[in-house]
């Protein structure tokens, strides 16, 4: 059991503790060089090399958490964030990439609902009841009569914590609003209420500056890494343009002479998801030794 004395001197941060964002965390503070044992699942890890303490929550417990300084950092997504309200509170430090979907609303591909909104007035079930009432208020005050809005019809929001996909199925909405894939379930899409990704966030007032700016780095480090490959080539000089147009780099690349004057070496990080066919342009130019 870790003794919480040990923690008063240490950077609290929040992991997602399940879910689909938990194993990538893993994988991202692996690659930061976050060194940990997590005995028996506790649900807080000392990290061995940097004086940084682990907890382990519930991804959408996380924004209160770092909003109310009970942890200094997190790993969240962007939805919860939205529905925690606590934009304020937080600073947004780093986009991390994955995690990625869209909070949509949805309905059985039966259903006589075809645009969203049809679905003023009706019966919406979510996990989301902050954005969901924000965004249907708005198709309310557009869609409504004025003589329903003098009876106080409105869209009627409802909480569900679990199956949400069960809910349209079992006579309980018309409407579902949900993060997940629901095809499977009978259900179609019919709007986007907002698109979301795993965000690392930081409480204003949290007196670690120093130490969350180091693991910001090392995380951006990571993402590049992910993300980018550094490409090699020999160019002509007078083709050197071209090539800096075709691999302009992450913010320049670099540029270095080779004994023949007329040739110069160029080294610039390149997308991973693009390096066949920037490989290709490249030799459509001339490049040589294209690495």
């Amino acid at each position: 059991m870790t003794d919480l004395n040990s923690l008063s001197d240490r950077l609290l941060f929040g992991i997602p503790k399940k879910g689909r964002l938990h194993e990538t965390c893993l994988s991202l503070l692996s690659g930061a060089d976050i060194n940990f044992n997590r005995p028996n699942r506790l649900d807080i890890a000392l990290v061995r090399n940097l004086p940084i303490a682990l907890v382990f929550l519930p991804a959408s417990d996380i924004p209160k958490y770092v909003a109310d300084g009970n942890v200094d950092l997190g790993i969240t997504g962007r939805d919860v964030i939205l529905e925690a309200q606590v934009e304020d509170r937080i600073e947004q430090l780093l986009e991390l990439g994955f995690g990625n979907c869209k909070l949509q609303v949805q309905v059985p591909v039966r259903s006589n609902i075809k645009k969203v909104e049809d679905l003023v007035g009706k019966r919406i079930v979510t996990s989301y009841v902050v954005l969901a009432g924000a965004y249907f208020e708005e198709l309310d005050k557009k869609y409504l009569s004025d003589d329903q809005k003098k009876e106080g019809v409105k869209t009627k929001i409802q909480y569900v914590g679990g199956s949400v996909e069960a809910a349209c199925a079992l006579g309980l909405a018309d409407g579902i609003e949900s993060g997940e894939t629901m095809r499977a379930a009978g259900l179609h899409p019919l709007s986007t209420v907002c698109n979301t990704q795993a965000i690392l966030i930081r409480n204003h007032h949290s007196p670690n500056s120093s130490l969350i700016s180091k693991l910001t780095s090392r995380i951006k480090g990571v993402i590049a890494a992910q993300k980018y490959v550094l490409l090699n080539y020999n160019i002509q000089r007078t083709s050197l343009s071209k090539a800096t147009k075709i691999t302009p780099g992450r913010q320049a690349p670099t540029v270095s002479p080779l004994d023949d004057d007329m040739w110069v070496e160029v080294q610039s990080m390149v997308c991973k998801e693009e390096v066949a066919d920037i490989m290709d342009q490249l030799e459509e130019i001339g490049a040589k030794d294209i690495l």
